[in-house]
């Protein structure tokens, strides 16, 4: 699945590792899996242990029935849990869209583990959704139809999930289809199929209403004390409808932002410029 990663299995998560050094954590967003680090992780593995799970609900990870397992909350403690048993007390974290919210939580709710954090093309979850624009809402409309009930969303991705998913790849500014790698295109295709994943992603996003808006408002003034690296893609639709620096910079202690050159999904179309702008900031951690 990554080249020169060996994958594993636990009872819950998926997961692939490789490299020596330092241990990093790597969280794809949606609608993709481990398969996004592709081209990222092996460069990062010449100085740091890798390691990339599948998010619960997401490719060869447990696909729970409850909303309480998708909470960001419930997947910061399956993430760390991981780490645990790994052997990693401390570890740097990465995440994207989904991933980078993920990250966000196991920053607040155990920030003394994180030794630090890129957050990749997100804005705080709590500052969308109360303030939701517009512009915002045409864009992320899929965050309220996933959010709809079992079986609706559901079962109308079923249907023809290519479609779907394909149309979610594109939505986000700056990407086209034949900018993404064929073989992490094929794996996400065979995770998006399975009905049970479709399941697991809507329950995802249902979390987000049901559960994380209630948690993320009573963290709203709590501020990330680790350094933290914020990129976002500049042609994308954060870019687009929001000065990103400017949203996190209240709630994080020691931040740096750059746009990488892309969309949304600037880790799949633009896995070079991603791992220059990665490597200075996690080479400053090491020294």
């Amino acid at each position: 699945m990554i080249p020169g990663f060996t994958d594993h299995q636990t009872d819950n998560l998926g997961y692939s590792m490789g490299g020596e050094g330092p241990p990093l954590l790597l969280l794809h967003g949606f609608p993709q899996t481990r398969a996004m680090w592709a081209h990222i992780a092996p460069e990062l593995a010449r100085s740091h242990t890798v390691i990339c799970p599948d998010l619960p609900g997401y490719g060869a990870s447990a696909k729970p029935g409850s909303l309480d397992a998708y909470s960001f909350r419930a997947m910061a403690r399956e993430m760390a849990g991981l780490m645990d048993s790994l052997g990693h007390d401390r570890f740097d974290l990465i995440g994207h869209d989904r991933g980078a919210r993920v990250a966000h939580r196991l920053a607040l709710d155990a920030g003394h583990r994180v030794l630090s954090l890129v957050l990749m093309d997100i804005i705080p979850t709590h500052t969308l959704l109360s303030d939701l624009r517009w512009p915002v809402a045409q864009s992320y409309y899929h965050w309220f139809f996933l959010a709809q009930p079992y079986p609706f969303p559901d079962r109308m991705i079923e249907a023809d999930p290519d479609a779907f998913f394909h149309a979610c790849l594109l939505g986000w500014g700056g990407a086209q289809l034949a900018d993404f790698d064929a073989d992490q295109l094929a794996q996400y295709r065979a995770a998006w199929r399975d009905p049970d994943t479709i399941r697991g992603m809507c329950n995802d996003y249902r979390a987000t209403l049901a559960r994380d808006m209630a948690d993320d408002s009573a963290d709203a003034d709590a501020c990330i004390a680790c350094p933290t690296l914020v990129l976002y893609g500049a042609q994308g639709a954060m870019a687009r409808h929001y000065d990103v620096p400017a949203a996190w910079a209240p709630k994080c202690r020691h931040m740096q932002a750059q746009a990488v050159p892309g969309g949304h999904f600037f880790p799949d179309t633009n896995p070079t410029a991603t791992c220059t702008a990665l490597q200075p900031f996690l080479d400053a951690r090491a020294r």
